[in-house]
């Protein structure tokens, strides 16, 4: 017998009831279904809207579900129930009798589906900052161990000027440092307790929702009924920082599939996150970083299936919006994982300093530093510009550095050229010199592991 049934005389076709139901995916909501139940049981008994008695029936026959449940005693596989709620209350009453039949006083699974949801969301939000927080570390002490690994600088893929493996890794600290701020400021919004919503117009009864917040451990209460059973803004929001989160692993393990090739050979990727080729024995293969990528394009069709959900509903529920279940758990399913292999695969990873280093020496990548210092002996910047390009065509034609170039050479460009250019234009100086804050020297990256450090344990302490 379907909770709404007393309004039908005929039963609903199979598959629809198949198409209908959500328990084969919802079901993973029982804890915060029941959490959320053992709340509002309490309230109505407090509020004289239920017998107190009833409500202490009620209580302890939800925490033997919960139990049950949890201890494998009730299996959520092979069952016909519509959702997690009708699956809890229809367990409820079975066991207890009339007073089960109580528990749904003034309330909606409209409001009570998002109620589980922000409970749910809230939870990932902080499992997900965990794994952050673990990727931010790895990151910082990566970082600390290689300040003096200096290694080439791109752009469009080109080298363009030395930098430190230290720069490099730090300039992903930004990003995924951006990804955990996203994600607690997206919970201050989800944070947001709807019950006692009703269906759309609240309820007629004395419900007290301020006890129900503190109570379930919310900060807020929604202010309108309507958006209230309706709103999903905060799934959409949590799934679009999911995106971000995939889209920095994925710049990052493209990055790790590039270093691991043959032709640039920076870095050797563990045997623990690599495979093999069914028929070319030699290969090993980044399928890992590979399958981060792939599964990218996954947490963005999550989040694009929400966004064309809730596009064109009118207030206050639908139907339509049972949809946003699927996405947001598979969406924080996919970056769990991702988080947690990506992290593995880097703390894991061989860095081959020596190749890095002589990459840094080829391709002229100490032009600027070369116009640099003309423009230090007087020369206008475009000048020393076009100096240093003739310079670096040179250079080019004759398969040697810059720095290789005789002082006779350097002189057919430019007599202000003597010999302390050459001291200039080593890499090391290339990158030292550049002390600014946000830099590569060995200063400036020391300041930015030192404010990582101290932004990571202010994480750790609960105050971001």
């Amino acid at each position: 017998m379907k909770l709404w049934g007393g309004r039908f005389s005929g039963e609903i076709d199979g598959n629809a009831d198949i198409f209908h139901s959500s328990f084969s995916f919802d079901k993973r909501l029982y804890k915060h279904d029941i959490n959320g139940s053992l709340a509002y049981a309490e309230m109505l008994g407090k509020q004289g809207i239920i017998s107190k008695d009833d409500a202490a029936v009620i209580i302890k026959g939800l925490k033997e579900i919960l139990s049950d449940v949890e201890n494998g005693i009730i299996s959520l596989d092979n069952t016909d129930a519509e959702d997690i709620h009708s699956f809890v209350e229809t367990e409820l009453i079975s066991r207890i009798g009339e007073a089960g039949k109580r528990l749904h006083t003034g309330r909606s699974r409209n409001d009570q589906v998002a109620l589980d949801m922000r409970m749910y969301v809230k939870e990932e939000i902080d499992v997900i900052c965990v794994h952050l927080v673990n990727l931010l570390t790895a990151l910082m002490n990566t970082a600390r161990e290689h300040t003096g690994t200096i290694m080439p600088g791109f752009t469009h893929m080109q080298k363009a000027q030395p930098i430190t493996l230290a720069h490099h890794v730090m300039a992903y600290f930004e990003m995924f440092r951006r990804d955990y701020e996203r994600l607690r400021d997206c919970r201050k919004r989800t944070d947001v307790m709807p019950l006692g919503s009703g269906a759309l117009a609240s309820t007629s009864y004395p419900l007290d929702r301020q006890f129900l917040k503190e109570k379930l451990g919310f900060s807020e209460i929604t202010a309108n009924s309507l958006d209230a059973v309706s709103d999903r803004d905060f799934c959409i929001e949590f799934v679009s920082c999911l995106s971000f989160i995939m889209m920095h692993l994925s710049r990052f393990c493209e990055e790790l599939i590039l270093w691991s090739t043959d032709a640039v050979d920076f870095i050797e990727i563990s045997d623990a996150y690599a495979t093999g080729s069914s028929m070319m024995p030699q290969k090993k293969n980044p399928d890992m970083a590979e399958l981060i990528k792939g599964k990218t394009g996954r947490v963005y069709g999550s989040l694009t299936g929400l966004l064309t959900v809730m596009k064109g509903l009118p207030l206050s529920y639908n139907k339509d919006i049972q949809e946003d279940k699927e996405a947001v758990f598979d969406a924080g399913d996919t970056v769990k994982m991702s988080l947690s292999v990506f992290c593995g695969m880097f703390t894991s990873l061989h860095y081959k300093k020596d190749n890095m280093y002589k990459s840094a020496l080829e391709g002229c990548m100490n032009a600027t530093d070369a116009a640099d210092w003309l423009v230090k002996k007087g020369v206008a910047f475009r000048e020393a510009h076009e100096i240093t390009g003739k310079l670096v065509l040179y250079a080019l034609s004759k398969k040697v550095r810059l720095d290789e170039l005789s002082i006779e050479e350097l002189k057919k460009e430019s007599a202000i050229f003597d010999d302390s250019f050459y001291e200039a234009v080593t890499v090391e100086r290339c990158v030292n010199s550049r002390i600014l804050t946000g830099g590569p020297s060995a200063p400036a990256i020391g300041e930015a592991i030192n404010n990582a450090e101290r932004y990571i344990k202010s994480c750790l302490n609960g105050q971001l």
